[in-house]
């Protein structure tokens, strides 16, 4: 065989090589506000793209200052998920000028969503000290902590992603499905992991974990709300200690990255044990498993402090 021959049939073979592929890639940009929608974005696009997201580690939903390369991504990407005005308050002012698809998920239908109760208070009643951030009736935006919402959200997200990228459309939709069956597992697993703490009192620093509470038969005893620029007066500090006091042994938890200044001072020498309840998950890599791996680690990391006292 010469070599002109063999030439064209290893041409051919090349040529039909770059034919005989699965499902053609995703031409389409997808952009989440916070990192637990980006999870749940990355298991429905899993095999296809990877969705980017807005805020990085350690980012404040709620009062995140935009760069201008932020801007023009949310101007420019095809699809947008937020969780709305409720949470990344930031960003409707930049919503107007935008024309393509943008999704706030606490409006889609389907979706259980909770208020911050009347009586959602840090327990220090003689300071007066609310949750400033989630006013009484007001919304409670935290609802990626829900696998209800979180099937919701992911359905949407396939169905939006299967009318914009059609060769994909059946990937998209399994995905879908798989997620909502990885869930099944998951809420047994921290069903089962919580049932011997539910009655364990704890506190919180920020009002953030209702959704997961309510699901895994949880409630936490009070929330000591500081502002992070504000030091607390001592009064203030001698109602948070006396209240954990009245409790003994408890766990108080913050979130990742900066614990509350007053913390050591809080629960020294009390049998009060300081530890961390990760919300947003802001390292947690965009892959299919990410989601359930976040919530995983909130019910293990929840657990583990209760069990040690």
């Amino acid at each position: 065989m010469s070599i002109v021959p063999r030439l064209f049939a290893f041409f051919v073979a090349i040529s039909a090589g770059l034919f005989v592929t699965g499902p053609a890639q995703a031409q389409v940009s997808v952009l989440t506000s916070i990192k637990p929608l980006q999870l749940i974005a990355a298991a429905v696009e899993d095999g296809v793209d990877t969705p980017e997201v807005l805020l990085p580690p350690g980012a404040s939903p709620h009062n995140y200052a935009l760069r201008p390369s932020d801007v023009r991504k949310v101007q420019s990407v095809e699809l947008l998920y937020w969780i709305g005005p409720d949470m990344e308050s930031f960003l409707p002012r930049v919503l107007k000028g935008r024309s393509l698809p943008t999704v706030a998920v606490q409006d889609l239908p389907g979706m259980k969503l909770r208020r911050f109760a009347e009586d959602s208070h840090s327990h220090a009643e003689d300071t007066d000290e609310h949750d400033h951030d989630h006013r009484p009736g007001s919304l409670d935006a935290h609802l990626w902590l829900s696998t209800v919402n979180a099937r919701v959200i992911a359905a949407r997200m396939a169905d939006d992603l299967a009318k914009a990228d059609p060769a994909n459309a059946e990937r998209y939709r399994h995905n879908a499905e798989a997620f909502s069956g990885r869930l099944d597992a998951l809420d047994a697993r921290l069903k089962a992991r919580l049932a011997g703490v539910a009655n364990k009192p704890y506190f919180v620093f920020h009002e953030a974990f209702d959704y997961f509470e309510a699901a895994y038969g949880l409630k936490h005893a009070g929330v000591f709300s500081v502002a992070a620029e504000v030091q607390p007066g001592a009064q203030h500090v001698a109602a948070m200690r006396a209240r954990l006091q009245e409790v003994g042994k408890t766990c108080v938890f913050s979130e990742p990255p900066l614990r509350p200044r007053l913390a050591e001072t809080l629960v020294s020498g009390l049998p009060v044990k300081l530890a961390e309840l990760d919300a947003l998950g802001g390292y947690t890599p965009a892959a299919a498993h990410g989601y359930e791996q976040v919530l995983e680690k909130l019910g293990n990391d929840l657990a583990g402090c209760l069990e040690s006292l």
